[in-house]
C-alpha cells in the first residue's frame, strides 16, 4: 500500500512505501517521548539518555529515507519529460530510416537514395524500414512512438503530415507535436496519366466520357496527395470519378498499366520510364509550371481549370525530443546530400522533383503553413474525413 506526499515546493506528488512512513512515524513518536523527557528532567534523564540516542538514530533514518524517496520522485517525473541526453559517440549502431510507403514508390526512391548518403557519411548502416497502408498513417505511428534517440528517422510526407490531418477524424499522431522535422528534401507534382486503351485522349475527353459513366482511378492510398489531387481535379472540372485506393504506389501502378484501372495521379519518377515506354500516356500535369522531364505536357492549370496547384513533398523527420545536436548533423548531410551530382541525377533530373534541402525551423513553418492551406482546399472541394 502507498500514501502520496505533496511537496512543498512544485506542487509534484509522490508516491513512498508505507513501511517508510511507518518508521518516520516511529521516529517522530520516540523523539516527542524524548522531549518530554527532558521537560521533566530528574530521574527521567538517566533513563531516557538510550532513548534520545535511538531518537536520534531513527530520525536521520526517517529523513533520509524521505530524502531519498522524494529524489527518486523528482529524478524519475524530470527523466520523463526532458528530451533523450545527446550520445558523443551518436551514431555507434545502425539507424532505421522508417518509410510509411510501399518499395518502389517515391518515397521509397527518395528515402533510399538520401539513406545510401547518410550511412556514407555516418559511418553507419541506415536501414530502410517499408511500413505501409492506411494513407500512410501506420509507419508514420510506429514512427511517432519511437525512443528519440537518433537511431529512428522517417520519411516525413505532406501526406503523412498535412493531407492527414484533415482527412481522418481520428488520426494515431500529431504532426506538430509527435515530430521534430529535419528538413524538406523534395517538392514534385503528379502527372495525369492514363492506359494507352483508354478512349480518351486529352483531359476535356475525360471529363466528358466520365460524364455517361463514372471512370475509376487509382491512389497509393486514402489521404494520399495523388488521391487528393484526383478529388480536386473532379471538384474543379465536374468529372466524376470513383476512387480505387491501393497499399502504396507501385501496386497501384500495376493495375494501372495493366488496364484494371485507366487512370491515375502519378509522380513523374515512377511514371516517366512508362510514358517514353508507351506504356502510359499522359494528359496533364499537376504542378504550378510544366514538368522540366516533360515539357510538351500542359498543366491543369493552363487547360482552363485556374489557380489548380497540387504537389507534394518529401523530408526528414525524428520522433519529438530527439537532441538538437543530432537534429542539425542529420540536416547537414542531408543537405549536404542533395546537392551532389548524382542525387541531383536521381531525383531531380530523372525523377521531376525540385530539391530543397530548407532548415529545421523552415521545414517546421511548411508544415504549419499547408496543415491550414490544405484545410480550406479539402472543406472547399467537399471531401469528408473519414
Amino acid at each position: 500500500m502507498n500514501r502520496n506526499i505533496e511537496a512543498s515546493k512544485g506542487q509534484m506528488i509522490i508516491t513512498m512505501p508505507s513501511h517508510h512512513l511507518v518508521e518516520f512515524d516511529i521516529a517522530k513518536q520516540v523523539f516527542q517521548l524524548h522531549m518530554v523527557a527532558m521537560r521533566t528532567g530528574g530521574i527521567f534523564n538517566t533513563r531516557f539518555n538510550c532513548v534520545r540516542a535511538l531518537a536520534r538514530f531513527v530520525n536521520k533514518l526517517a529523513c533520509l529515507i524521505t530524502t531519498f524517496a522524494i529524489g527518486s520522485a523528482c529524478t524519475f517525473a524530470h527523466a520523463q519529460t526532458r528530451p533523450v541526453a545527446a550520445d558523443s559517440s551518436w551514431p555507434n549502431r545502425p539507424i532505421t530510416f522508417v518509410v510509411p510507403a510501399a518499395a518502389g514508390g517515391a518515397g521509397d526512391i527518395f528515402a533510399r537514395t538520401i539513406g545510401q548518403k547518410l550511412s556514407d557519411a555516418l559511418g553507419q548502416p541506415v536501414v530502410i524500414d517499408n511500413r505501409p497502408g492506411a494513407g500512410m498513417t501506420i509507419g508514420t505511428s510506429l514512427a511517432a512512438k519511437a525512443k528519440p534517440d537518433g537511431y529512428t528517422i522517417m520519411l516525413a510526407h505532406n501526406s503523412s503530415f498535412v493531407i492527414n490531418f484533415h482527412l481522418f477524424s481520428k488520426l494515431p499522431y500529431d504532426p506538430i507535436k509527435d515530430f521534430d522535422p529535419v528538413t524538406q528534401g523534395t517538392y514534385y507534382g503528379y502527372a495525369l496519366v492514363v492506359n494507352p486503351s483508354f478512349p480518351a485522349k486529352s483531359v476535356k475527353e475525360l471529363v466528358e466520357l466520365s460524364r455517361s459513366a463514372p471512370i475509376s482511378y487509382a491512389s497509393s492510398g486514402i489521404g494520399t496527395p495523388n488521391h487528393l489531387a484526383a478529388e480536386l481535379f473532379a471538384h474543379a472540372s465536374g468529372a466524376k470519378l470513383v476512387h480505387v485506393p491501393y497499399k502504396g504506389n507501385a501496386a497501384a501502378m500495376a493495375d494501372v498499366l495493366s488496364g484494371h484501372v485507366p487512370v491515375m495521379f502519378d509522380t513523374v519518377i515512377t511514371s516517366l520510364p512508362q510514358i517514353t515506354a508507351g506504356k502510359l500516356r499522359a494528359l496533364a500535369y499537376s504542378g504550378k509550371r510544366r514538368a522540366v522531364q516533360l515539357p510538351d505536357l500542359p498543366t491543369i492549370n493552363e487547360l482552363g481549370y485556374l489557380n489548380f496547384e497540387i504537389g507534394a513533398w518529401q523530408g526528414v523527420a525524428v520522433p519529438a525530443g530527439t537532441p538538437k545536436s543530432i537534429i542539425d548533423r542529420l540536416y547537414l548531410e542531408v543537405a549536404k546530400a542533395l546537392k551532389m551530382p548524382d542525387v541531383i541525377d536521381r531525383l531531380g533530373t530523372k525523377g521531376g522533383n525540385e530539391l530543397i534541402g530548407n532548415t529545421p525551423t523552415e521545414f517546421a513553418e511548411l508544415i504549419r503553413s499547408e496543415i491550414i492551406q490544405y484545410g480550406k482546399m479539402i472543406k472547399g472541394a467537399g471531401i469528408k474525413p473519414e
